[in-house]
């Protein structure tokens, strides 16, 4: 098993449709131990049941916009676990009215927390948690294809999303001398809760249907094998990288 013996820490699942779901149980297949990230009481009753099916270690409470709280999940992490083999940030967050209309009628505290929760959290948990990173550490991050072109509808997270590409590199950059790999999954438009906040995603869905070169839609588990990918010592030699998971959408011009 490509994880045997990994501790996987993940933030970001929702519920059993998102992203970070398909990750946690391709990882689990793989042997690793895994435990997840909530946002309050309400997330909680998600996330534990879901925990629970895919025999996490443990759940805890974790505000990415809260460094205090980012701090103490490092210290109940060391506490648990010693040290941590994979990080899995997906995390994104804007206000719907800024997933409408034009970009250009952003609201400055829209933007501001869009760029917080959905980039800036990427490097607020790197910092806390690089004393737990172990030797050849993987830490990954989701992304998407708004980043480098315009698409309707996505506008401020877009530009987030720019920014967690570039905050990937930069990572990469520093974590790189500890053997500490860092990488983002662009994956294509998939049905989860935090799509369902984008105006008009059923046409980008069918867009995709019809003009990728593999004429499908990707899905979680599509996503949870390229992840399986970035956190095993296949992709020892890989960091820094935008992978992208979109039936080959991205390649395409006019």
């Amino acid at each position: 098993m490509l994880l045997e013996n990994k501790k996987a820490l993940i933030f970001g699942l929702a519920n059993n449709k998102s992203i970070a779901y398909g990750i946690a149980e391709n990882f689990k297949k793989n042997g690793a131990s895994l435990a997840f990230s909530y946002v309050g009481e309400p997330l909680k009753k998600r996330v534990e049941p879901i925990s629970q099916e895919l025999g996490g270690d443990f759940i805890f409470d974790c505000d990415v916009t809260s460094d205090d709280q980012i701090k103490s999940a490092a210290r109940l992490v060391r506490e648990k676990w010693g040290q941590v083999d994979v990080l899995v940030h997906s995390v994104a967050f804007a206000n719907r009215d800024d997933l409408q209309g034009r970009f250009i009628d952003t609201t400055r505290e829209g933007f501001k927390l869009a760029l917080d929760v959905s980039a800036y959290s990427l490097t607020a948990l790197c910092q806390a948690f690089e004393p737990l990173l172990s030797k050849n550490a993987s830490v990954m991050t989701m992304t998407y294809y708004g980043s480098q072109k315009v698409i309707t509808n996505y506008n401020v997270m877009g530009v987030a999303k720019a920014a967690l590409e570039a905050s990937t590199r930069y990572l990469a950059a520093d974590l790189g001398m500890n053997g500490v790999r860092v990488n983002a999954i662009s994956a294509g438009p998939i049905k989860t809760l935090a799509a369902s906040g984008i105006s008009g995603f059923k046409t980008i869905l069918s867009t995709i249907e019809e003009k990728a070169p593999l004429r499908r839609n990707v899905d979680q588990n599509d996503v949870g094998k390229a992840a399986l990918y970035l956190a095993s010592d296949l992709s020892s030699g890989t960091t820094g990288e935008v992978l992208y998971v979109d039936s080959g959408y991205n390649v395409l011009g006019i």
